[in-house]
C-alpha cells in the first residue's frame, strides 16, 4: 500500500533563526482507474482507501449507483523493480446489465489533485443524469448544528495534523454526527472517497445528509453531492458561481463561508431552521 505521508530534509527559518530539519508532508502519486481491465481516468491523490476512491468517481460520472453494480474491485500489478505492486492501478469489475462508461468519459491525461474537471470539454460533459433527485429531501437542520461542523471535521483530520496539507470532506447527520471522514490532496478525491465508502456500505442516496468539505464549493464538489443523493453541501470557503448556478438547479442547499456561527446560504435556505431574517 502507498504511504499517506513521506518525509523530506527541509531549512527550517524562524526569526532569523534557521536549521535543517526532516518535515512530514503529504503523500500525492498518480492512481490509474480502469473499467474491466480498460483505462478509464489517471487522478493525483494520497495513497489510502482507493478502492473508495474509484467507485467514488464512477458514482459522479454515473456509472454505478449501488454496491450491485460492482462485481468486484482489485488492485492490478505495477511495475516496481523487484516486481512487487505499486498500488496505484485499481481495476473496477462491473456486474453483468451494468453497462461500461461511455467513451466520452476517457481521459486522455491526467486529473490533477487540485481540480478534477481539467481538460473536460463542456460544461454539457460533466452534466450527467443523477439517479435520485435532492430537490425533495426532506432534510432540515438547524444553524447551530451547521456551525459545528468545521470543527468536527477539523477534529478527525489525523493526517493533516502532521502534514497541514490535507483537504478533508465529512458525512454527517443531520444531528451533526460523523458518519465517514476521507482526506486527500484533492478535495474531488476526499469527496469520492467518502461517496465511494456510502456505495460499498449501500448507502446511497444520502439522504437527510450534509456533506462538509474544508476548501471551496466548486461545480465539480456540487456535482458529487447531487450524483450521491446528498440535499445540502458546506463549505469553509466561497463557491463558484456554477456551482451556485448548478445548486439552484438541482435544488440543493449550499453553504459557504461556514466558520463559526457565521454562513452565507447561497441556495435551498428552507431547509434551515432557526434563521431569522429580517
Amino acid at each position: 500500500m502507498g504511504r499517506v505521508t513521506v518525509r523530506r530534509r527541509v531549512l527550517r527559518v524562524r526569526e532569523g533563526d534557521s536549521s535543517y530539519r526532516p518535515d512530514t508532508l503529504a503523500a500525492e502519486e498518480p492512481m490509474e482507474i480502469r473499467v474491466g481491465g480498460r483505462p478509464l481516468t489517471v487522478t493525483m491523490r494520497t495513497p489510502g482507501d482507493d478502492f473508495d476512491l474509484a467507485v467514488g468517481f464512477l458514482v459522479s460520472e454515473g456509472v454505478v449507483h449501488s454496491a450491485e453494480d460492482v462485481a468486484g474491485i482489485r488492485y492490478c500489478a505495477g511495475a516496481t523493480a523487484d516486481g512487487g505492486n505499486t498500488y496505484n492501478v485499481v481495476d473496477v469489475g462491473l456486474a453483468p446489465g451494468v453497462a461500461a462508461p461511455d467513451a466520452s468519459l476517457e481521459r486522455n491525461f491526467y486529473t490533477t489533485s487540485s481540480c478534477g474537471l481539467c481538460g473536460k470539454a463542456s460544461l454539457d460533459a460533466v452534466r450527467t443524469t443523477a439517479a435520485w433527485s435532492v430537490a425533495e429531501d426532506p432534510l432540515r437542520i438547524g444553524t447551530d448544528v451547521l456551525a459545528a461542523l468545521p470543527d468536527r471535521l477539523r477534529a478527525a483530520q489525523r493526517v493533516f495534523d502532521t502534514t497541514g496539507g490535507l483537504h478533508a470532506a465529512g458525512l454527517f447527520t443531520a444531528e451533526g454526527e460523523l458518519v465517514c471522514l476521507r482526506e486527500d490532496v484533492g478535495r474531488h478525491n476526499a469527496v469520492d472517497k467518502v461517496v465511494g465508502h456510502a456505495l460499498r456500505e449501500g448507502l446511497l442516496p444520502l439522504r437527510e445528509s450534509v456533506l462538509m468539505v474544508s476548501g471551496r464549493a466548486s461545480f465539480e464538489l456540487v456535482q458529487k453531492a447531487v450524483m450521491a443523493g446528498i440535499p445540502l453541501l458546506a463549505a469553509v470557503s466561497a463557491p463558484s458561481s456554477l456551482a451556485v448556478d448548478l445548486a439552484a438547479e438541482s435544488g440543493l442547499t449550499l453553504v459557504g463561508f461556514l466558520r463559526g456561527s457565521s454562513m452565507n446560504v447561497y441556495t435551498g435556505d428552507g431547509r434551515l431552521s432557526s434563521v431569522p431574517v429580517a
